[in-house]
């Protein structure tokens, strides 16, 4: 079993950052990828970033692009997500998600065997 463990959600302004961290424990050794998904109020799950085993990192749409950042210190067994020029539209909570494999480049939550809690972020306008 793997168990993760996201922080740094949080309430900020319009036009600010975060970074938000997902620590991996147990059997880390059978990860191959890390993702980041949320979910805002009323919608479905959705697929944010993802970075595997090799450093190759994948995001999802041109509304995240340029302002997320995925990243990882496999010393520390930890995936980060940057996130910038946050929008009230990026309210959500943010979960973090680890896979054995990878089966696309812009995975659903069905690609994913292990969840977080989910750290919320709140952007006020």
């Amino acid at each position: 079993q793997v168990q993760l463990v996201e922080s740094g959600g949080g309430l900020v302004q319009a036009g600010g950052s975060l970074r938000l961290s997902c620590a991996a424990s147990g059997r880390t050794a059978s990860i191959y990828v890390m993702g980041w998904f949320r979910q805002a109020p009323g919608k479905e799950r959705e697929f944010a970033a993802a970075i595997g085993r090799n450093g190759i990192t994948f995001y999802s749409t041109d509304s995240v692009k340029g302002r997320f950042t995925i990243s990882r210190d496999t010393a520390k067994n930890t995936v980060y997500l940057q996130v910038n020029s946050l929008k009230p539209e990026d309210t959500a909570v943010y979960y973090c998600a680890a896979a054995r494999s990878l089966r696309r480049t812009i995975p659903t939550t069905d690609d994913f065997e292990y969840w977080g809690q989910g750290t919320q972020v709140t952007v006020s306008s």
